[in-house]
């Protein structure tokens, strides 16, 4: 890639420089806020509904992760608007340790690039990212009567009827349809975007024949993989996935090389947070990953532990931002 990160320099240097002086309005603070945090509960909002992908991620690291720190962390689903909801809740929230986000990049990093009126937050003014938990792929699936075996002769059909199949996401403006959108601009394919209301729609749809194509979240698509309902024509990480060794990474197709995609999942806390608060988040984290037992039930959900802290989990998103716009204006993605 098509890795979402291609910022320059100067850019990551300037979000790096804003991170910096959001954490530096703690370092003032005496010594007792690290030595007293936290002394409540924390809350930890998910701007998505309970049963979701992203809310089963959150329920499977805020256990441990309040072990760590010797303090509940309480899920708070607030969805809604395609996650944009519970995060303007977030940045909103005193900037005191108590209240963080469990975030994905749906609507930090495309919701603002396609839906720019109805997002009320800076992604890089009002937030200082603590970490990444994990990242996770999606998979390009079609329906089984599709008369190609692999993602080359996927190309090849696209190529010779132009305009004849189509795909599913979950949306328009979704990292799923961003995703997608990377995938047709890579491959030079010329296939007409579906958008349905949720992913287990599109998957009905793909196993039953109504739609040819469709990208969505390995975790949701496995089951009608391995029970060969749906054909999948490559992962979108750059390797394949140990819950599904026989699938291919879309970077094995020639017209795809170096191709990946990880979506990732991390927890972010309101501007301003106290240093001393955002550190011990930041270790509390990356100690929570470091669990067995969170590493085996994250697997089982094709989420793979991966910790950024700080100034690196902000660039990565610097980065990601930069890529996403590129693919937001090449295909002239807008919000309905």
């Amino acid at each position: 890639m098509p890795r979402f990160h291609l910022l320059q320099s100067s850019s990551r240097r300037a979000f790096a420089a804003a991170l910096g002086a959001s954490l530096a309005l703690g370092l003032g603070a005496p010594a007792a806020i690290a030595q007293s945090y936290p002394s409540k509960p924390i809350t930890l909002i998910v701007p998505f509904a309970a049963g979701g992908g992203v809310d089963a991620t959150a329920r499977l690291v805020n256990t441990k992760l309040g072990e760590v720190l010797k303090q509940s962390v309480v899920i708070d689903n607030v969805a809604g608007a395609a996650g944009t909801i519970g995060t303007q809740k977030a940045a909103r929230s005193a900037a005191d340790g108590y209240t963080l986000l469990f975030a994905v990049a749906s609507p930090l990093n495309v919701a603002p690039l396609v839906a720019p009126a109805a997002v009320r937050y800076d992604t890089f003014k009002d937030f200082a990212p603590i970490a990444t938990v994990g990242v996770s792929p999606f998979v390009l699936i079609g329906k089984s009567s599709l008369p190609a075996a692999n993602m080359a002769e996927l190309i090849s059909l696209a190529k010779k009827e132009p305009g004849k199949l189509n795909f599913g996401t979950d949306g328009v403006g979704t990292s799923l349809h961003v995703t997608a959108e990377l995938i047709k601009q890579r491959a030079a394919m010329d296939i007409v975007h579906v958008p349905y209301k949720s992913g287990p729609q599109v998957l009905t749809d793909v196993a039953g024949g109504q739609l040819d194509l469709a990208v969505l979240p390995l975790s949701l698509a496995q089951p009608f993989i391995k029970d060969a309902k749906v054909k999948a024509f490559g992962v979108t990480s750059k390797q394949r996935a140990a819950i599904a060794p026989n699938v291919p990474a879309l970077a094995e197709t020639a017209a795809l090389k170096d191709f990946e995609v990880d979506s990732w999942l991390g927890i972010l806390a309101p501007a301003g947070v106290p240093a001393p608060v955002a550190q011990q988040l930041m270790q509390a984290v990356e100690t929570t990953m470091k669990d067995p037992e969170v590493v085996r039930r994250l697997g089982e959900i094709a989420v793979r532990p991966v910790v950024m802290t700080g100034p690196a989990f902000a660039d990565y998103l610097a980065k990601e931002r930069r890529t996403v716009q590129d693919v937001v204006t090449k295909a002239n993605i807008k919000a309905e």
